[in-house]
Order: C-alpha cells, then structure tokens, then sequence
C-alpha cells in the first residue's frame, strides 16, 4: 500500500514536471506542484478524457502506456486552464 503510494507520486511527480516543460511553466514550478499537477490532472483526465478513449489513468491503479498517456494529456489541460486564468491566455 505505501509503495503503490510512493510510485502514484513518483509518476504523477514526472507527469507534472513533463507537462510543464510541453507549457513552458517549468520555471515558476518547484518539485510539489509538479506532483500536484500531475495527480490533479490525472484525476480530471479520468473524468474527461478516459471515458473517451476507454482508458485508465495513473490514478486508477494502472501504469501501462496509455494510462501515462491519458494522464499527461489531463496534467497539460489542467496547465492550460491554469495559465487561461492566471494570464488570459494560454501560451
């Protein structure tokens, strides 16, 4: 149970920090809001994105491919409402 816990944050760490390099935001990011990131849009791409595609996301248990995928696509949506609000629009 605790390592599951360790890698959901480790993966949603990794997540987070590559959607912010797609974004441009890696600068103003530090290591936790990467992880934030990352498992926050996990959890939208779940609501969003998944039952599009019928896949899981990282938050559902399942590392394969295109969990990571899903999540990274929920992590870069999340980044650009984000920077929407934050600037007015999105870089």
């Amino acid at each position: 149970m605790v390592l599951n816990v360790i890698i959901w944050l480790i993966v949603g760490g990794i997540i987070g920090w590559l959607a912010s390099l797609m974004l441009d935001t890696n600068e103003q990011q530090g290591i936790i809001l990467n992880v934030v990131v990352g498992i926050i849009g996990a959890l939208l791409a779940g609501w969003l994105i998944a039952p599009l595609v019928g896949a899981p996301t990282i938050n559902q248990g399942d590392f394969s491919l295109v969990s990571l995928i899903v999540s990274l696509l929920g992590a870069i949506v999340l980044l650009g409402i984000v920077n929407l609000f934050r600037r007015g629009a999105v870089r």
